[in-house]
């Protein structure tokens, strides 16, 4: 199971704010082979872990991708993607398609939304409770250096406080969630051999200077992390 929370602003009215804030969790067996985020393609312009790599590598624009996308989303077993256009010349362009809801993508309204294991914005008490910390952080955003919002955008990352009773969250895998029932119902899944593994912090400001962050675990240890930062200028 993994967790986005995610605010985006076009345009801003403040300098100091933020045209998107994005905090994710990936939860996945430690024991399974990956890579760390980091730039690849032909000129090392795509930054990147285990994402879509079509949308990354054409100019194609994000609804038409997920249009393209959902014409064959029946064939396959239950997914979300959310794909962005962000330029500071014409503006900042969000969208979603789950193939578990409505048929067509559709473009995201400037706000504030949470993802999980469902379509966008399924109210579970772990997201809902998750978006709630994220909020309170996001409202601080302005007021706060960098390194200190990107620490308090980890620490909402990193909540393992059980959010129960949640019986949506028990239905959806009851065989296999029962046993792990109150490591699952947290915003940082902290299991035996599966949990959160990997955070995730993507800062745009007003002026399309891009941060993104990754901690990621190492050697399958829960007690062993890895801090990475990037930091570029989106091109307009």
């Amino acid at each position: 199971m993994c967790i986005i929370f995610f605010k985006f602003d076009p345009r801003p009215v403040s300098k100091n704010a933020y045209r998107l804030i994005l905090a994710a969790n990936r939860d996945e067996f430690y024991s399974r082979p990956s890579k760390l985020a980091d730039f690849w393609g032909n000129n090392n312009e795509i930054l990147s872990g285990e994402l879509v790599t079509h949308f990354l590598t054409t100019d194609v624009d994000s609804l038409s991708y997920l249009k393209k996308v959902s014409v064959e989303g029946h064939l396959y077993n239950g997914f979300n993607l959310i794909a962005a256009d962000l330029s500071t010349a014409k503006g900042d362009v969000i969208c979603y398609y789950g193939n578990r809801g409505e048929p067509d993508p559709i473009v995201l309204t400037p706000g504030t939304y949470g993802l999980s294991n469902a379509l966008l914005e399924t109210p579970w008490r772990k997201l809902c409770f998750g978006k709630q910390l994220f909020l309170e952080a996001v409202e601080r955003s302005q007021a706060l250096p960098k390194d200190v919002l990107i620490a308090d955008l980890l620490d909402v990352l990193n909540n393992e406080e059980a959010q129960l009773p949640d019986p949506a969250i028990e239905d959806q895998g009851r065989e296999y969630v029962q046993p792990i029932l109150s490591k699952y119902s947290a915003v940082c899944v902290r299991c035996p051999g599966y949990g959160t593994r990997t955070n995730t912090i993507i800062l745009v400001d007003a002026d399309g200077h891009v941060t993104f962050t990754e901690r990621s675990m190492l050697d399958k240890d829960p007690s062993h992390w890895e801090t990475s930062t990037h930091e570029f200028t989106l091109q307009s």
